[in-house]
């Protein structure tokens, strides 16, 4: 294989590595320089006893089995999951990417083993030939050179066993191999990689790289200082890069995203090896981002997986401001948790707090967890979506299955079953937590089963106990965004050689929402075309009603228009504020039809109540009392039925026929006069 494939592995897995081992927490650029130097050697000299004994347990578990017919290469038995130790996160990620590439050349590999006679051995039990074919896809890459002992290295008796054993017999392994490209014609080895494989390939290494900044250790404009000293010029976007170029994501502001051609160098800035630019697939960042548009002042956060601690970091840098709580589920080892917590102490984050439980242990009445506002829900997918997949199964610690369903381009039948029952499973869970407001729900799969079809029966279930059911609203991206991807209610992203794919789904509790704000909504987006004006207040002097004792009984029965109706108390006045007709119908709607009272405080007229706001129905043959405030005139009321113009926003109708009864209103002191109500602002029925 291509020493520049090996190179670039190399570089990355130690830039990694020398980013999660916290206990250097300042390492200089020399020492830096001689770690490099060091992990490339190892690359071209071969790896650790371990780190080949753990790759064919991976390889042992995603081999690609064949039809009876076609079985020439016997695995043993691999029914059992296998116990891997890792060294360290650098050793855990060589020994998958060993895995993989042994996968990726299983049939040229078998084809070496079988045409050069090395394989059958008899001396080689078939437990050990998952670790035969690692070791010979490893020695292939050396250019059959001869594997090099590291000193204070841990010896495996049978990885030294077959080391040898293929190194004896490395002329006709070699031999096997140009026969191979004569018969098949193949220019390089490149040509026995699978379809599927070289397709993803292809878009991986064309895929943009997504940088997001680590604010508590750099500012933007110290970043884009620090790359404009380093040759790089920033552009709009992605279609004008050349080179060295950078643009900010048009999504996330706190992005950037540069060529893939950079990824080395990129990988080896300083900006990098200090948490300052952090690496991650663009749609962990759409996730974040998406909670954080959410979260309400002084709520907490639920983060349903541990995943990758970079997306956790990435979401306390985001939420520092209101520095909520950031609860992270299923960290079940002590060691996990010792882990994450010098990972976050380096990135400076201070408001994560780790849970044992997964998140389906938890109950929605933990005291814990009683400020959560938002759940951000990012299970294992299929992730065939993602821009790079193989780097975000070993960033997340996802299933090594997942590397067979890369290796073939599609997830079986029951394997897509059982993920999307599972993330059924999460999502159902995540509506059960009555105090949460907002559920964020995100993946990289590229099939609806795991998309759309989760979150359609997750709001289809009828949770027990829900007062308030959640509705899909739209993300904060869909209004940034060009295309298919808002094309519902769902965001979506398809994977291409542009971007890397990403669906998105935010369901937020329907909320109890008054009239006035409904009407101050439809204003802002001038969707009433005038037909509500507010106006301000203003003291208006009321003129005299004069009194009328005879024709006030005829009032009763005949409507009466008034353009202004004012009331005095003592010397002060107010004027009403003017509602439409269009606004009272819009306010009726909420006011409950079977409520007896209405839904505004009642105003006392001399130490009595007066009558109710809000129309009142005939209730055992008794009419309730008049909606509009009574006058009384010499011992008798007049008339009520008086049609407002500028009636409370309540009223359902100002035009109603009121008895001579129910109008009448006793007085405690003094003769009868005019009954005089303060008219005040309209009360929000809500």
């Amino acid at each position: 294989m291509p020493d520049s494939e090996s190179n670039l592995v190399s570089s990355h897995v130690d830039v990694i590595n020398r980013t999660s081992v916290l206990s250097e927490m300042n390492i200089s650029d020399e020492k830096r320089s001689v770690e490099k130097r060091a992990v490339t050697q190892i690359g071209k000299d071969g790896y650790p006893d371990s780190i080949y004994i753990n790759a064919a347990k991976i390889f042992q578990g995603i081999r690609i089995e064949k039809s009876t017919g076609r079985i020439l290469v016997q695995y043993g038995n691999a029914s059992e999951s296998p116990m891997m130790a890792f060294k360290d996160e650098h050793s855990r990620r060589v020994s998958y990417e060993l895995a993989f590439r042994a996968l990726k050349y299983q049939d040229l590999l078998e084809e070496m083993l079988l045409d050069s006679k090395v394989y059958p051995c008899y001396s080689i039990p078939d437990e050990l030939t998952s670790l035969l074919v690692v070791m010979l896809c490893d020695l292939q890459d050396r250019k059959f050179q001869k594997r090099k002992v590291f000193a204070e290295e841990e010896l495996v008796a049978e990885v030294q066993e077959i080391g040898h054993y293929l190194y004896r017999y490395r002329t006709k392994l070699a031999a096997a191999l140009a026969r191979c490209r004569i018969k098949y014609d193949a220019l390089s080895i490149e040509y026995f990689v699978p379809e599927t494989i070289s397709k993803q390939e292809q878009r991986t290494s064309a895929v943009p790289l997504c940088f997001w900044i680590n604010t508590f250790k750099i500012t933007l404009e110290d970043v884009i200082r620090d790359l404009e000293m380093k040759g790089f010029t920033k552009v709009e976007s992605v279609s004008d890069f050349d080179h060295y170029t950078y643009a900010v994501d048009q999504h996330c502001h706190d992005v950037l995203v540069f060529p893939s051609s950079l990824r080395e160098e990129l990988l080896n800035l300083d900006l990098f090896a200090d948490c300052k630019l952090l690496l991650q697939d663009k749609s962990r960042s759409l996730a974040v981002h998406s909670a954080h548009a959410l979260l309400s002042e002084g709520g907490d956060i639920i983060m349903a997986h541990t995943g990758s601690h970079l997306t956790i970091a990435h979401m306390s840098v985001l939420t520092n401001d209101s520095k909520p709580s950031i609860f992270v589920c299923g960290v079940k080892s002590l060691a996990k948790e010792e882990e994450l917590r010098n990972n976050f102490s380096h990135m400076g984050c201070e408001n994560i707090w780790l849970l044992h439980e997964d998140f389906t242990e938890l109950q929605p009445t933990d005291p814990r967890l009683e400020k959560a506002k938002v759940i951000l829900l990012l299970p294992q997918c299929s992730e065939l979506g993602a821009g790079n997949p193989m780097e975000l199964i070993l960033s997340e610690h996802s299933d090594a299955g997942l590397l067979r369903d890369l290796f073939q381009g599609f997830v079986s039948e029951d394997k897509l079953r059982i993920l999307a029952e599972r993330q059924l499973n999460e999502l159902i869970h995540a509506l059960k937590f009555n105090k949460v407001q907002a559920i964020v729900y995100c993946t990289c799969s590229v099939y609806p089963e795991e998309n759309e079809l989760v979150v359609k029966k997750a709001l289809e279930s009828g949770v027990e106990g829900d007062k308030r059911p959640y509705r899909l609203i739209p993300s904060v991206f869909s209004t940034c965004s060009n295309s298919e991807s808002s094309t519902e209610m769902f965001f979506k992203i398809e994977p291409s050689e542009i971007s890397s794919g990403c669906f998105l789904a935010v369901l937020e509790r329907e909320k109890k929402v008054s009239a006035k704000d409904i009407l101050a909504s439809a204003a802002a987006k001038a969707l009433l075309d005038g037909i509500v004006e507010e106006k301000p207040k203003e003291e208006v002097k009321k003129p005299k009603v004069k009194q009328r004792r005879r024709k006030a009984a005829a009032s009763d029965s005949k409507p009466k228009a008034a353009k202004d109706l004012h009331h005095h108390t003592g010397a002060n006045a107010k004027a009403e504020v003017p509602v439409s007709k269009a606004a009272s119908k819009i306010q009726e709607k909420h006011v409950c039809p079977t409520k007896a009272g209405s839904d505004t405080p009642q105003k006392t007229v001399k130490g009595k109540k007066a009558a109710s706001d809000t129309p009142q129905k005939t209730v055992q043959g008794k009419k309730a009392a008049s909606d509009t405030p009574q006058k009384t005139v010499q011992g008798k009321k007049a008339a009520s039925n008086t049609q407002q113009k500028n009636a409370h926003p309540t009223k359902a109708a100002s035009n109603v026929s009121v008895p001579k009864a129910a109008s009448k209103t006793r007085q405690k002191n003094g003769p009868r006069t005019d009954s005089c109500v303060e008219l005040k602002k309209p009360v929000n029925p809500d």
